[in-house]
């Protein structure tokens, strides 16, 4: 039977996650562009919370020896809406520097341990559909978070302390549905992320694959449909399009891994973003662009879906964390990788030469795993 207590503590936690990174990531950098903040201390900053996450990561197994996982992950809500606190309370720039690594810190580690409580509470039959409603929770607060910006402005730390009683209450009401879980997220074994990286690459490549596609289309392909002519406009609608049919989505790829192959979902969802991107640069019509890129965005998260699918399939127990937190650490290479990499291709080549690079890595990738099966 499903731990629908511990599934219910999983999404609400992955949700608030997700709004608290969707939140800092503009924001922070438009706060501080606006004190005139210079811009490598700004990056800094936001290197920061990649510290915190990395950190997060390599001292998983420690924590989890230390405190049990229902009780860590409640911790680092409350340690994410402290974090969050801290930005409004303060302009005093080397606490923003603590708070983001803290911030950075407590939201990993509510994406490791949700991630591993939600295969451990879910039996196999329907860990597909609860997977995507997962996708779906985490979609929705990453298109959340920024919605605060607007509607709060950045000037007088409102938007943050909103987020952070938002995400205190998830804390609080994670708290009370803690006593009635049937199921904990067990500790990870001392090396245990290594061997787990030895034990399933393809795993961890799915997972590289979605931070490297994921990031290109947030901020390369952002550039790209401005540089060949868009509006500015059109492209914060290509973003919004990006992001809320995958939210949508997500239940329907669950639904799919449950009922066929997994793997071939996985293939067919790697194809299918390949396709997209390699098509882009020949669309004239604003509208086929649009949906094409909503396809990119369903058919990438989706290979994050597959991935947390296939794991609670393959492993159980401490490896499940191990798991989670390999997910997280090549999310961050590839995202670096897909940054970095359209970046430079944008000063160095050619506008067109993202989408077509981009979709060039993702079937290279899709025919790997079409003779590696997951």
């Amino acid at each position: 039977m499903p731990d629908w207590a511990a599934i219910v503590i999983v999404i609400l936690s992955v949700t608030a996650f997700a709004v608290a990174q969707g939140l800092t990531f503009p924001l922070i950098s438009l706060v501080l562009e606006a004190k005139g903040v210079a811009g490598s201390l700004i990056g800094l900053n936001a290197a920061a919370y990649a510290a915190g996450a990395i950190v997060s990561v390599v001292t998983i197994d420690q924590l989890t020896a230390r405190v049990r996982g229902n009780r860590l992950i409640v911790a680092a809500l409350f340690g994410c809406s402290i974090g969050l606190a801290a930005f409004a309370m303060t302009d005093c720039l080397p606490i923003w520097f603590i708070a983001r690594f803290a911030v950075g810190f407590c939201a990993s580690l509510i994406s490791i341990l949700s991630g591993a409580w939600l295969n451990t509470a879910t039996p196999d039959r329907i860990r597909g559909r609860i997977s995507g409603f997962y996708g779906t929770g985490m979609c929705a607060g990453f298109a959340a978070g920024p919605l605060a910006i607007p509607l709060l402005g950045t000037t007088n730390g409102s938007a943050f302390a909103l987020v952070s009683g938002y995400i205190a209450s998830i804390g609080l009401a994670c708290t009370v549905f803690n006593g009635g879980t049937r199921t904990v997220p067990e500790r990870a074994p001392a090396g245990a992320l290594l061997r787990f990286i030895g034990a399933a690459p393809i795993l961890v490549l799915i997972e590289l694959a979605f931070g490297f596609a994921d990031i290109a289309a947030i901020s390369g392909m952002a550039v790209y449909f401005v540089r060949v002519g868009h509006s500015e406009a059109f492209t914060a609608y290509a973003i919004t399009v990006l992001s809320l049919p995958t939210a949508f989505a997500q239940p329907v790829v669950g639904w799919l891994l449950d009922k066929t192959s997994r793997a071939g979902v996985t293939i067919s969802c790697g194809l299918l973003g390949a396709v997209a991107f390699l098509i882009i640069p020949f669309l004239q019509s604003e509208a086929a662009i649009l949906i094409v890129f909503a396809a990119i965005g369903i058919a990438t998260f989706a290979l994050s879906t597959c991935a947390l699918t296939i794991l609670g399939e393959r492993f159980d127990g401490g490896m499940l964390i191990a798991g989670t937190a390999s997910f997280s650490l090549a999310y961050s290479i590839g995202s670096a990788m897909g940054s970095t990499g359209t970046g430079f291709l944008l000063d160095w080549i050619s506008p067109s030469a993202v989408p077509t690079s981009v979709g060039l890595g993702l079937l290279a990738f899709t025919i790997l795993v079409l003779f590696k099966r997951p």
